[in-house]
C-alpha cells in the first residue's frame, strides 16, 4: 500500500536517500532548483519538509561523511558543508551548459561520487557517466569520464559486492551493465541487462496498447536485486542479477523517478515522482503525482554510500 508523504509536492522529484544519521529523506526537484528533506518521524502529525533552493537546476546529490552535501548542478559538481549553506565548486561540467545537464548520479561504496549527464534536445547520444573522485590522499581531486554515448543518463546503481555497475540510457530504452573492479575503477565486458520495447507510436496512457516505459532512476536491495521506475509506465521493476524480471509494483503515478530504500531497518522502499508536462486530465486521475510515495518490503536495501573528502 502505496502512501504520499505529505507536502512533498515537486515538479520532478530524483535523486532521493536516507540519511541514517539525521533519520531523514532526501531529494531533488530538478526544475524547481531545490533541494528537499523531510524533518520528523515521517507520517507523524509533527513531521515537516524543507526546502533549500538552488541556483540551477540539481541532477543528483550525495551526503558527505565530513557534513553537508555533494550536488551536481548544471554546470559543475558543488560541495555544501551543511544545509543551505555556501555553494563551493570542485569540478566544472566538460558539457555545454546551454544545451546539457548533469541528472542522474551517487556516490560508490568507496566514497566517489558518479555523475551522469542529459541531452535536453534529445537529439544525439552525447552524453557521458562521470566519477569524481576527492577521497584524501596524495592526488588532487579528479573527474574522469567514464561512460559515453547515451542521451539520457539514468538508472546508475551498483552491486552489493562492488563487481557490477548498471546503468541505463532512458531515450534508448536500455539498461546495461559492466563487470567493475572498484578499487582499480575499471569496466568491461559491457553487456545489455535489460532492453525494453519503445513507446508505441501516438500512445498516450488511456489507450489499450501496452507500454512498460522507459528506464529512470534506479537502486540495488541487499539480495543484489535491481529496482528501476519505469517513466511513464506507472511502475516499479525488479530483476534478478541475472536479468529475471521477479516483480513488477504498480505506483500511483504515472511517471515514477526514482527508488530508494530507508528507514531504520531499510525495508521502506521510497520513490520520487513527476508532474511537470502531464496533462491535467492525468494529474486529475493521479493526484499524488510529483509527491514522494513509500511502502514497506520485505527485502532490505542498502545504506547509503557517503562523499568521501
Amino acid at each position: 500500500m502505496w502512501t504520499s508523504i505529505e507536502d512533498s509536492l515537486c515538479e520532478l522529484g530524483e535523486s532521493p536517500f536516507w540519511h541514517p544519521h539525521e533519520r531523514a529523506l532526501y531529494w531533488l526537484d530538478i526544475p524547481g532548483r531545490a533541494v528537499l528533506r523531510t524533518r520528523g518521524e515521517i507520517g507523524s502529525p509533527t513531521a515537516t519538509v524543507e526546502r533549500w533552493a538552488l541556483p540551477t537546476e540539481p541532477g543528483c546529490m550525495a551526503p558527505a561523511r565530513s557534513g553537508g552535501l555533494v550536488i551536481a548542478l548544471r554546470d559543475g559538481i558543488y560541495r555544501a558543508r551543511e544545509w543551505g549553506g555556501s555553494l563551493v565548486a570542485m569540478a566544472r561540467a566538460e558539457h555545454d551548459v546551454r544545451t546539457m545537464r548533469f541528472n542522474d548520479g551517487k556516490c560508490d561504496a568507496l566514497g566517489r561520487f558518479w555523475a551522469g549527464s542529459l541531452n535536453e534536445a534529445k537529439d544525439r547520444a552525447n552524453a557521458a557517466l562521470y566519477c569524481f573522485d576527492a577521497r584524501p590522499g596524495d592526488v588532487s581531486p579528479t573527474i574522469t569520464s567514464m561512460l559515453e554515448h547515451v542521451t539520457t543518463a539514468n538508472g546508475l546503481a551498483f552491486s552489493p559486492d562492488n563487481r557490477t555497475l548498471y546503468w541505463a540510457d532512458t531515450a534508448a530504452h536500455v539498461v546495461r551493465a559492466w563487470d567493475w573492479d572498484a578499487e582499480a575503477n575499471t569496466l568491461s565486458h559491457a553487456r545489455v541487462f535489460q532492453q525494453f520495447d519503445p513507446k508505441p507510436a501516438g500512445w498516450v496512457p488511456s489507450t489499450p496498447t501496452h507500454y512498460d516505459g522507459r528506464p529512470d532512476g534506479a537502486t540495488i536491495d541487499a539480495a543484489g536485486h535491481y529496482w528501476v521506475a519505469m517513466f511513464e509506465g506507472a511502475q516499479l521493476l525488479r530483476f534478478a542479477p541475472t536479468g529475471e524480471r521477479v516483480a513488477a509494483i504498480a505506483v500511483p503515478v504515472q511517471c515514477p523517478t526514482m527508488p530508494c530504500f530507508g528507514g531504520d531497518d531499510l525495508r521502506t522502499l521510497f520513490v520520487t515522482s513527476g508532474r511537470k508536462g502531464r496533462p491535467a486530465d492525468e494529474l486529475v486521475q493521479r493526484p499524488a503525482s510529483g509527491t514522494v510515495l513509500s511502502m514497506r518490503v520485505d527485502t532490505p536495501g542498502l545504506p547509503v554510500s557517503f562523499f568521501e573528502d
